[in-house]
């Protein structure tokens, strides 16, 4: 029983929790990790390469699409920019997440059965689906600004899974605190398979681009699907806010109010808009296929910021790398 007086969806930490799984022991642990992590991923400090990128906000106002009011301009910036990203990124998150979830849940069923027979089988069919995924963000995204910061911060995240979230050496940690980390160790054929993905892309046999890598990397974290968007989008609001206060077009303390007040529910709306789209790529191994790519697929909704987003490079100075 979850008791929401205490806190939102986002946040599940600040949940009156009394929960108590199938064997009637407590259950609280989970949504405490999945809260910490949460936490983890929404820290300005996680070393991605998004402080560098304002998603087209630079080019945008350099070629006068601001308004009398800041606000105004800002504001309508982040519900244009929010719309697009969350129809033409979202469905990539979601099928991200559902490859390697899938890829647990078959490592999960080989560990019950106590064998590795098919370990190599599961592991390139999960590198397959991601690759496929990536090849077809990539074709359909249409400016080399946008996929060059997307492969950027794509990279990142898989550096930041090996490297930021694999458990302290034990030269690094005490031995008295060793305990404390076996709740958090990365399972070893998740890391083989991120590390084998993001191999890939140093041999350019694929692109990492963002939206897959975050949805893979959530889902490898144990988030579900479902915060994992929310999330997603949350971070793409505050990183164009975050440059909107660099490029001095608004302050820190606005940015702040405009994040709490205007911008939450422009993310809450996107996020249950676009919660079932999917690239349709997993969705042909289906027997009961009733995808409609139309209705459901990915797309781009926002020709003007693609077209001024691609510009980027040609402004004679610049402060952003996207």
């Amino acid at each position: 029983m979850i008791d929401r007086r205490f806190g939102s969806p986002f946040f599940p930490a600040v949940y009156k929790v009394t929960r108590m799984d199938d064997n009637g022991n407590d259950a609280d642990t989970d949504i405490d990790n999945e809260a910490y992590i949460l936490l983890l991923l929404s820290d300005s400090n996680l070393p991605t390469g998004s402080f560098v990128a304002s998603s087209g906000l630079e080019s945008y106002l350099k070629h006068g699409f601001s308004s009398t009011s800041s606000t105004s301009t800002i504001t309508n910036f982040v519900q244009d920019s929010l719309g697009a990203y969350a129809r033409s990124a979202l469905p990539f998150v979601s099928d991200g997440h559902r490859v390697v979830e899938s890829f647990k849940q078959q490592q999960q069923q080989q560990h019950s059965e106590n064998t590795t027979k098919g370990d190599d089988d599961s592991i390139n069919k999960a590198l397959k689906g991601l690759a496929a995924l990536d090849d077809l963000y990539d074709v359909m995204t249409l400016n080399h600004v946008t996929r060059r910061a997307s492969k950027s911060q794509g990279i990142a995240l898989l550096t930041l899974y090996s490297r930021g979230f694999s458990r302290p050496s034990p030269s690094s940690s005490s031995s008295s605190s060793a305990a404390e980390y076996s709740d958090c160790d990365q399972n070893p054929h998740l890391m083989d398979l991120l590390e084998k993905f993001k191999l890939m892309a140093r041999r350019e046999e694929t692109y990492a681009h963002l939206p897959v890598c975050w949805g893979a990397l959530t889902a490898a974290l144990g988030l579900s699907s479902e915060r994992s968007r929310y999330l997603h989008l949350f971070l793409h609001a505050r990183s164009l806010l975050s440059a909107a206060v660099r490029l001095n077009h608004i302050g820190p303390y606005l940015a702040q109010q405009l994040l709490m007040h205007t911008i939450r529910p422009m993310i809450a709306r996107e996020a249950v808009r676009c919660r079932d789209l999917r690239s349709g790529l997993l969705e042909e191994e289906s027997t009961t296929n009733d995808f409609d790519e139309m209705i459901q697929g990915p797309a781009n909704t926002w020709p003007l910021g693609e077209i001024l987003a691609a510009r980027h490079d040609l402004q004679h100075s610049r402060i952003f790398n996207s």
